[in-house]
């Protein structure tokens, strides 16, 4: 395992640029350091036919959300992605995974709909949870509105946005619907107790570091209930995995996050769910946000766009 040219020179840019670290700020500022951040990395936006701009009605106010529909739909309703952003339930927006979005309507031939749901310290465990519920419910009783297909809604997202899909589609399983026909979970955590090895031996250096981990851990774990065992944060410890979408789950090689990735995809095919693991071993955490910077995040966004396709396609 040997890590990528262009990973080491992404890595070597942030250490040179004397940028504060994240976890040195206040979430606030944190958040205006980090949406500069994933502007350059995301690099020129590819075009789609249309972007519209929507609200969901949630538990604690209107969600945002972005609509990308990738070609003219003419008279056709288009396949359906639900995408929940990552940044460790503290950064991120519909704005700062913008383009990974894009690429995945174009490649997966699907309306996007990105979910800019309420994040921590403000909102701690579980509201972010009841945000993207409330969301992924009002997303697919509406879905003929902005010409999507009711039959076929996938859910997905990148770090804690991966972690809050499948908990979603734990949530689904349990009260009957909606009904995700797939789950494209992309370095998701999964064990928010830390406990794999991954953790430790790749804790500094390779941008997901211990410190910055635990600054987004002790925000999101900031209310009442702090039980990091908890089914609704750590689906390590869920007791029943099965019925769950099949899942095309994406790893990185220098990522704390690997070994819960690899466990998870291990426990999906053991509870009898399909799942598909791709790892990308020279690659960082968050690497889907800097194709500018990054072949590998191109691929793979191509690769989740062909999981989709074929997905919806057996439908």
């Amino acid at each position: 395992m040997t890590l990528d040219p262009q990973a080491k020179m992404v890595l070597d840019i942030a250490e040179k640029s004397g940028r504060p670290l994240l976890e040195s700020l206040a979430p606030v500022e944190a958040r205006k350091l980090y949406e500069g951040m994933a502007k350059v990395g995301g690099g020129k936006p590819p075009k789609v036919f249309k972007t519209e701009d929507l609200e969901a009605d949630g538990p604690f106010g209107a969600i945002p959300l972005r609509v990308y529909t990738p070609r003219d739909p003419k008279e056709e309703k288009l396949p359906v992605l639900i995408y929940i952003h990552g940044g460790g339930y503290v950064i991120g927006s519909r704005d700062s995974h913008d383009v990974p979005c894009r690429y995945l309507a174009l490649e997966g031939d699907c309306i996007v709909v990105s979910v800019d749901y309420r994040m921590a310290p403000e909102f701690p465990f579980p509201q972010p949870v009841e945000d993207c519920w409330a969301a992924a419910k009002w997303i697919a009783a509406n879905v003929e509105s902005f010409g999507g297909r009711a039959d076929k809604i996938a859910i997905g997202g990148d770090s804690a946005g991966g972690n809050l899909s499948t908990v979603l589609c734990a949530m689904a399983k349990e009260q009957s619907g909606p009904n995700f026909v797939y789950q494209l979970l992309i370095y998701p955590g999964i064990d928010m107790t830390g406990s794999f090895a991954s953790h430790e031996a790749l804790s500094e250096g390779y941008r997901l570091t211990k410190p910055l981990i635990n600054w987004f851990m002790d925000a999101y774990f900031s209310g009442d209930n702090k039980d990091r065992k908890d089914p609704l944060c750590s689906p390590y410890f869920a007791k029943d995995l099965s019925g769950l979408p099949p899942a095309l789950i994406i790893s990185a090689g220098y990522d704390p996050l690997k070994d819960e990735n690899a466990a998870y995809h291990r426990m999906l095919l053991k509870a009898g769910v399909k799942s598909q693991h791709s790892h990308y071993s020279g690659m960082i955490h968050g690497f889907i946000n800097m194709p500018a910077f990054l072949d590998a995040a191109k691929d793979c966004l191509k690769e989740c766009g062909s999981g989709l396709k074929a997905a919806f396609a057996q439908l």
